[in-house]
């Protein structure tokens, strides 16, 4: 009988390629698998909604409300005031990303983060800008942008986002500043939370400072600009 031949081994090349790949492929599912569940799941909480509970700020206000109880007025201005083109991009606004990169070093302050950034932010990061926490971000937004239909990441953001030193969504925003439920929101009464998402801590719509009632009168005006109502209803979902 003829002896078996034996393979020889193979180079090591190749198996450090085939665990880059295995590798790869299980950052790829682990990145995945929390979007899938976002898709059809409301989030119990929200990783900065944690950071505030652990740093002592007691007497957190949140509550969720389904997009389907929030006035269409509310996720227009939150798309006038923080990203115009959510409708349209696939999670970067280039455009901004190249003004932020053109006016760097030049005493502007711009942001170039998108509602998905920032929802992504929101949910699974934390507040500093190292190229960490911006690597992970970019990541995670693509991943979220594939799986996440746009009607429900902006309704998992305004439902996240923070409106007040201790006031997290809108469904304890619209209750805190104007004692209403979410469905009731005015387009001014909706704008005047949307200006205060730069600065929440410092904010109050109930009392808006001169500036934050300025911002508010140019996030209404920009309310239609953007498609009013009608293009928070045709969101993909």
């Amino acid at each position: 009988m003829r002896p078996y031949a034996i393979a020889p081994p193979k180079p090591k090349r190749f198996r450090l390629l085939r665990w880059l790949l295995k590798l790869f492929l299980f950052i790829c599912v682990v990145s995945a698998a929390p979007m899938i569940y976002l898709r059809y799941e409301n989030p119990p909480t929200s990783n900065y909604i944690e950071l505030n509970k652990r740093n002592n700020n007691a007497n957190i206000k949140h509550r969720w409300v389904d997009f389907e109880n929030i006035s269409l007025y509310f996720p227009n201005a939150v798309i006038a005031s923080e990203d115009q083109q959510f409708p349209t991009h696939h999670g970067f606004d280039i455009k901004q990303i190249k003004l932020v990169l053109k006016e760097r070093g030049k005493g502007y302050s711009r942001g170039a983060s998108t509602i998905t950034q920032q929802t992504v932010k929101n949910l699974f990061l934390w507040p500093s800008r190292s190229f960490v926490r911006k690597g992970l971000e970019a990541w995670l937004t693509g991943w979220m942008e594939l799986i996440v239909p746009k009607r429900r990441i902006l309704e998992i953001y305004v439902n996240y986002a923070q409106f007040g030193k201790r006031v997290f969504g809108i469904g304890a925003a619209s209750q805190h500043y104007f004692g209403i439920e979410p469905s009731g929101l005015s387009p001014y009464q909706s704008a005047l939370i949307a200006a205060a998402l730069p600065t929440p801590s410092r904010s109050n719509p109930a009392k808006p400072s001169p500036y934050l009632a300025e911002r508010a009168a140019y996030i209404q005006d920009q309310m239609p600009r953007v498609g009013g109502r009608r293009m928070v209803q045709e969101l993909d979902d």
